[in-house]
This record gives C-alpha cells, sequence and structure tokens, in this order.
C-alpha cells in the first residue's frame, strides 16, 4: 500500500511524500527508523493533498473534539504517557486535518512546550475554556481528574446541542420538500390548469385568481425573485459576521416566540456548567467570568457576564448585576448566586443551576418534538386544501355544467 506522509527531517524542516508499507504501522516505523518524525501518515487514497491546501475545509467537527477528549482521559488514566497517547489518538482519526494537529500538539509536548501551550496554537479547535481547564489541571498537578472532568463538561454540551438540532431537522426537512413540492405546482401543474379555467368563462374565485398569479409571477420573475432571496441571504449573513449584527441577531433569537424561551434556558445551563468547570478547575473568579462570556455563544449574555465581571473586580457581586436583568437573568438564578456568593458555595450552586435549566431543556424538546408532528399535518393540510379549493373546485363546477 502507498501512504501519504507528513513528517519533520533531522535538520527540523517539514517534508511531505510518499511510502509504500505493508500497513500504517510499518509506514510509520519506517520514517522514525530513517530519523523522521512523523507528522501524519495516512493512505494514499484517504488523504487528498489538496485538502491541506483548501482552508475552508479545515475544520473540526465538535464531535470529534469530545471523542479525543474523552478516549485522551481515559489513555491518561491508564498511566499512557501524554505523548503515546496524542500520537496514538492522532492515528486513528477519520479527519486527516485534525490529526495532523493532534502529531503537531504530540510532537511539542514531546520537544517540551507544556500541553496546554501546545493546544493553544490551534485556537479555532480547541476554545479558551478547554485551553484554561488544562492549564490548571497543569498548573495543580492533577491533570489526569482535569481531563476526566474536562470529558464529561463536552459531553453534557453536546448532548444538549444534539438534541436540539435533532428537534430542528424534522420539522425543518418537511417545510422544505412542501416548499419545493408547492413550487413545483406553481410553476409545472398549475399553468396547465389554467387554460381550461380561464376557457371556461366562468367567474373564478378569489382564492383561484390569487394562486393563478402568484404561478404567473414565479414563471414570469421566479428567477428574480430566486436572486433577491440569495441577496438577502447573503447580505444578512455578511452584517450577522459584524459587532451589530451579532448583536441584532442574538437579541432576535431571545425575543422568538417558544424558542426564545428555549435558548435562553440553553445559555442559562451554559453559562451555570462553564463557570461551575472552571472554578472547579482552580481558575480566579475573574478570570472563568472572561472565560465563560466568551465561550457563551450569544452576545447578549456575553455582554452581562462581563459587566459582572468588572463589578465583581472592583468588590461587588455578580447577582447585583444579574438583578438588572431580569428579562434574561430569572430571578430564582439571580436568588441562588446571591446565595452561593454569600455562603460561599457558588461552585455548587451553579451545578445546580445548569442541572435544572439542562432538564428544563430536555423538557422542552420532548414537549416541541411532540407538538410538531400535529402541527405541521394541521399546516400541510391547510396548504394542500387551498390548493384543492383554488384548482380543482372550479374545474368540478364546469364538469358538472357540462
Amino acid at each position: 500500500m502507498q501512504f501519504n506522509y507528513v513528517a519533520k527531517n533531522k535538520t527540523g524542516e517539514i517534508q511531505s511524500g510518499t511510502i509504500k508499507a505493508a500497513s500504517q504501522e510499518a509506514a510509520v516505523a519506517a520514517l522514525q527508523a530513517g530519523g523522521f518524525i512523523v507528522l501524519s501518515c495516512a493512505p494514499a487514497e484517504t488523504m487528498s493533498l489538496w485538502l491541506k491546501q483548501v482552508k475552508f475545509l479545515q475544520r473540526v467537527k465538535f464531535k470529534d473534539i469530545v471523542n479525543f477528549s474523552r478516549q485522551l482521559a481515559i489513555l491518561f488514566s491508564a498511566k499512557v504517557s501524554l505523548v503515546s497517547a496524542l500520537q496514538a489518538l492522532a492515528r486513528q482519526q477519520q479527519s486527516p486535518y485534525f490529526g495532523e494537529v493532534l502529531f503537531g500538539v504530540a510532537n511539542d509536548v514531546e520537544a517540551g512546550i507544556i500541553f496546554s501551550k501546545a493546544l493553544a496554537k490551534y485556537p479555532k479547535i480547541f476554545s479558551p475554556l478547554y485551553i484554561n481547564l488544562i492549564k490548571s489541571g497543569e498548573v495543580s498537578g492533577n491533570l489526569e481528574n482535569t481531563l476526566s472532568h474536562l470529558a464529561d463538561h463536552l459531553e453534557k454540551q453536546y448532548y444538549l446541542a444534539s438534541r436540539l438540532r435533532s428537534a430542528m431537522i424534522y420539522p425543518a426537512f418537511i417545510l422544505f420538500g412542501f416548499a419545493v413540492v408547492a413550487v413545483l405546482m406553481l410553476v409545472m401543474v398549475i399553468p396547465n390548469l389554467t387554460s381550461i379555467l380561464k376557457e371556461s368563462g366562468q367567474e373564478l374565485p378569489v382564492t383561484t385568481k390569487a394562486i393563478i398569479g402568484l404561478s404567473d409571477f414565479l414563471r414570469s420573475w421566479g428567477w428574480l425573485l430566486l436572486l433577491a432571496l440569495i441577496a438577502a441571504v447573503g447580505l444578512a449573513w455578511r452584517f450577522a459576521k459584524t459587532e451589530d449584527g451579532q448583536r441584532f441577531f442574538d437579541r432576535l433569537k431571545l425575543k422568538m416566540p417558544i424558542f426564545g424561551n428555549v435558548f435562553k434556558k440553553i445559555y442559562l445551563a451554559r453559562f451555570s456548567e462553564n463557570f461551575s468547570t472552571l472554578i472547579k478547575g482552580g481558575l480566579p473568579i475573574l478570570q472563568a467570568l472572561q472565560i465563560s462570556g466568551d465561550v457563551i455563544g450569544n452576545v447578549v449574555f456575553r455582554d452581562i457576564i462581563f459587566r459582572a465581571k468588572e463589578e465583581v473586580r472592583v468588590g461587588n457581586t455578580m447577582s447585583a448585576v444579574f438583578e438588572k436583568h431580569k428579562e434574561e437573568i430569572p430571578p430564582m438564578v439571580t436568588q441562588m448566586i446571591f446565595t452561593g456568593e454569600k455562603t460561599g458555595q457558588i461552585e455548587v450552586v451553579l451545578k445546580k443551576i445548569s442541572a435544572f435549566y439542562s432538564q428544563e431543556v430536555d423538557a422542552v424538546v420532548n414537549n416541541l418534538s411532540a407538538l410538531v408532528e400535529p402541527i405541521l399535518i394541521v399546516f400541510l393540510g391547510i396548504g394542500v386544501a387551498i390548493l384543492l379549493v383554488a384548482i380543482l373546485m372550479p374545474i368540478y363546477n364546469i364538469a358538472g355544467g357540462m
């Protein structure tokens, strides 16, 4: 078999090429025997060289990071050296890019760079929360427990996000399918029936005229409407990348009917879980608040957390800031955090808040899943009924008058 490899030679220069070997392990062993430090090695048919050059394709799924973190925690607890564990996990990654990154981290650690600094070279993959928790584990000498706790934390975050995503995929797919079918009917089916209706000379109902008018518009100007939609989506996407755009859309998410409340609970669960995890990891409160705000995923909540950080810096409490934002932070959360600050049990209180809102999100998602199907059935039934009444009823009347 042929394997593509990327490796450092004895002078430290990076070079790539192809090597023939019976297996991947044999290829790595042969390269190492030649004095190379292997960064990546994969079968030629699965490792496209052009993939490394296309920046926007170099992404790592959150699920891959979750799996890597859990596997690393297991290997480390089994007393496997950090370098060996990283190299083993790098070889089994399905993503060549992520495997190359892990080989790079392993080589940096082997060269004497501490683990957290090696991870910090890849900020698009490893979040500030991830890096700082690893750093706190290194400082405290308790990296094994830190890795296990970090894996637990990431799995909770992934489970929460996947639950919400799963609940949204089904209705989105059904609505998209209905929209495609409706457009095809308006463009291809309705025009064939329109001539029959017009030739009858009878007065057409308002709904029928509206459907025929919409069909004519889509056939004549559908391309312009499509271009306008693409332009609108592009402008919205560019606007969302700006600070004002992020704030606008993040605030809009919190004000959405039904879903706005779900998003609030998700952000509250995320903040309390992240903040308690960082405090338990030994980080100072100010640094924990800064990181929690950076990774919260919503500008509105980020600003509130940063205000709380500034108040704590000058000797005030977080709860005093949260109390001023009752629309985003429920009074129950503010009161519990106030109690935790007074008793010195803020970590325990935050864990309770995180568990409560995680269960709340689960309950809401389950209810949404149960309600979505009948709502979609009613919606689709109304759409089909409108088309039938608007088109088939006039045809039925024509047939009845013959």
